[in-house]
């Protein structure tokens, strides 16, 4: 069973062959140099766009005519754990992507024929009254759960090590639009009703631990075995400290009194950023919405970012639950 990735950041499921991020190229060795060659054409790109004079414009006498270079153009003499250097490439990677495809223009939902208390979302995503009522009752209840019990008791774990902390909790709580969205979808597509198509999102509660890279792997096994002790059961754990896509580890516990589903990130500093810089490529391959060369650019992409990201000692060796074999079975 797959972990959704957070943020809605979330990690890619078990792999799949018929899930665009999944699909190996028949040629890998194309693959590998259309990394390099992303970098090169999207360097070019920028230095045409940078040295391409307006109009009529002409050069001012001691003016830089020369464009600038794109950030590490000098990188291959720079050490490849210098994270700093590589997180400021990747962004300007993203924003070149972006030029080749530009975000979809998406027209505003038309809600001129909805019925009264009904919700109604993007890609004509629609709750009826009656379900929409529920959904609104759930999230209620949810909201009660994290505000009353499980955030208190994150936090008490928190407070049991100074060495780490975590990052994000004010916005722990999945938005509602987006838990709609997610129940309209798993009523339409499996036929749940929708207290099951909630029951099935397993993150409208979320955290992330951060942690020092030398305290990694001794502090998620201490924060595992207290979060055990709060009474929380483990029901997912799954490392992805070896995928070349994401790095980090996802968990799902359930609160027993009330049978809550909520989620646990475990990360370094850099492999939560590394996250947040990958997401959007993650969410865009997600939709299916990329044809099969933009699929390589993004994967290409997160593969990057993912490589520079240093493995903590020992952090491999943290076992998947229920375990799992290196070969992902």
């Amino acid at each position: 069973m797959g972990i959704d990735r957070p943020h809605d950041a979330d990690v890619p499921p078990d792999k799949d062959p018929n899930h665009p991020a999944d699909r190996v190229p028949a040629e890998p060795r194309f693959r590998q140099e259309y990394d390099v060659d992303l970098r090169a054409a999207a360097m070019q790109k920028r230095t045409e766009s940078a040295g391409r004079p307006e109009p009529g414009a002409r050069s001012k006498p001691g003016e830089q005519t020369e464009p600038a270079a794109p950030p590490k153009a000098r990188e291959q003499a720079q050490p490849a754990s210098n994270w700093e250097e590589t997180a400021e490439l990747s962004r300007w990677m993203w924003t070149e992507y972006k030029r080749r495809w530009p975000p979809e223009e998406r027209p505003p939902v038309d809600r001129s024929k909805d019925l009264p208390g009904s919700w109604h979302g993007e890609g004509d995503r629609v709750l009826k009254p009656a379900d929409n009522e529920q959904v609104e009752t759930a999230c209620d209840r949810i909201a009660d759960r994290e505000e009353k019990t499980i955030s208190p008791a994150l936090r008490a774990i928190e407070s049991q090590d100074p060495d780490r902390r975590l990052v994000g909790i004010e916005n722990c709580r999945k938005g509602r639009d987006r838990i709609k969205e997610k129940v309209a979808k798993s009523m339409a597509e499996k036929g749940l009703d929708p207290e099951g198509a909630i029951s099935r999102v397993p993150d409208t509660i979320r955290y992330t631990f951060q942690y020092d890279e030398a305290r990694y792997t001794r502090g998620v096994r201490e924060d595992i075995s207290r979060m055990r002790e709060q009474g929380f059961e483990l029901d997912i754990c799954k490392n992805s400290w070896l995928s070349d896509q994401y790095k980090g580890i996802n968990s799902q516990w359930i609160e027993p009194d009330t049978g809550q589903r909520f989620e646990v990130q475990f990360h370094t500093r850099i492999s939560f950023e590394a996250k947040q810089i990958t997401h959007p490529a993650y969410e865009r391959l997600r939709a299916l919405k990329a044809d099969k060369f933009e699929e390589l650019v993004l994967e290409a992409f997160q593969k990057k970012v993912t490589a520079e990201v240093p493995v903590p000692p020992g952090a491999a060796d943290i076992a998947d639950y229920p375990e799992r074999g290196r070969d992902g079975r």
